[in-house]
């Protein structure tokens, strides 16, 4: 609860919040339909999808780790966020005035991945905004500004399952993502901390572009965002097949895959806000391989389960597997860079791509060989596997 107060009477805080929960509300718009829109409105297909899915996280972790890293040299992350802001609105205005598979493919691969800057760079004002308070809140400010991105969720998608029911296109998401991108921009502008004057030191790093991108890339943090990301992969594996499994075939629609997004990412935010105090002093790297064998059973079963009532059970373990997985790690990677919060923001985005290369190789491999339960069941394998050679690795 001292957590959520601070996020709330601190002026950073409160932007750093606001501006993640619209982003949120961005990200649960498009990323649950993002396969459908790619295979079956503008007719990608399977292995199309997964090119524009590697694409999209390519131009995500570029965007990130140069943003974080001229943030760092400049300390002007306002200037920095603002580019991104202004990428999302071209991107779903793009989309909303003239929709079509040339325009999605440039939207969805290009304009709103260099979006996701937005995400480590609230992450970043979030950090240094902490630092004007004790230590032991750190940890919960972190879980309580993840927590606001997930909590979109639970409103938004089930709007989004009662219009999918009453008939409306899927298509609809871009036009509510630019007035939600819109208010993103204005908040931004408004009440996002100036590059200069804020009430804490952040001085440019006086890196080279180099430099910092050897820094980013010593073995002993490298390896460790690999195998965060493959641990992270699944929940990507979990977006790409969602809608893909609940399907009219096995009566299910897209109100469904709004629905049990939705209910998912509703339970994951109470866990969000209690696990730094209920884990406290409990390794983090042995807290993250319990939760990816939670979310794992969740994606395993996705696929079989889909179309019996028995699925909507798989949103607890969901939910609190998820809450381990999406926020544990924060912190783990800020730590890694500690004097660095642009760049350490920017390890989220490696951390990103390499779960999502390794989701869309899942996802080509598993649609070729099989289907979409193996593709299930390729991701929660590599899951486990990052996980425990993470676990191993910080033993060692």
């Amino acid at each position: 609860m001292s957590a959520i107060r601070l996020c709330l009477t601190d002026p950073a805080l409160r932007a750093a919040g606001l501006v993640m929960a619209l982003q949120g509300a961005v990200v649960c718009s498009f990323a649950p339909y993002f396969s459908t829109l790619a295979v079956r409105s503008f007719g990608f297909g399977d292995q199309g999808y997964a090119v524009l899915l590697a694409l999209s996280s390519l131009v995500s972790v570029t965007a990130s780790v140069t943003g974080g890293i001229r943030a760092d040299q400049t300390a002007q992350r306002r200037r920095v966020t603002l580019v991104a802001v202004l990428a999302l609105v071209l991107g779903t205005f793009l989309m909303t005035a003239t929709p079509g598979p040339l325009v999605f493919a440039v939207s969805a691969a290009l304009l709103i991945p260099v979006s996701s800057i937005t995400f480590g760079q609230v992450f970043a004002l979030a950090r240094l905004a902490a630092t004007r308070h004790p230590h032991d809140q750190r940890d919960g400010i972190m879980a309580v500004i993840r927590a606001l991105f997930a909590a979109p969720f639970v409103l938004v998608l089930p709007i989004w399952s009662l219009a999918f029911a009453a008939g409306a296109p899927v298509t609809l998401i871009f036009p509510v993502a630019l007035v939600l991108a819109a208010g993103m921009l204005v908040a931004v502008l408004r009440i996002w901390p100036a590059d200069t004057g804020a009430p804490w030191t952040d001085r440019p790093s006086g890196l080279s572009f180099r430099a910092a991108l050897a820094e980013i890339g010593r073995p002993s943090i490298a390896a460790r965002v690999i195998a965060l990301g493959t641990v992270t992969g699944a929940s990507t594996v979990y977006m790409a097949i969602i809608s893909l499994v609940m399907i009219p075939e096995i009566g299910r629609g897209t109100q469904d895959v709004a629905l049990y997004v939705g209910l998912v990412a509703g339970l994951e935010v109470p866990f969000m806000l209690v696990l730094p105090g209920l884990t406290r002093g409990f390794p983090r790297t042995r807290l993250m391989l319990i939760g990816a064998a939670l979310y794992g059973i969740h994606v395993a079963l996705l696929p079989v389960l889909a179309g019996s009532a028995f699925v909507w059970l798989l949103v607890i373990p969901a939910a609190i597997g998820g809450a381990v997985t999406l926020t544990v790690p924060i912190a783990y990677l800020q730590d890694l860079l500690a004097d660095r919060p642009g760049a350490g923001a920017s390890l989220m985005a490696l951390q990103r791509l390499a779960g999502d290369v390794i989701a869309a190789t899942c996802f080509a491999i598993g649609t070729t060989l099989a289907g979409y339960g193996t593709v299930a069941i390729l991701g929660v394998a590599v899951s486990l596997i990052g996980a425990a050679a993470l676990l191993v690795a910080d033993r060692h």
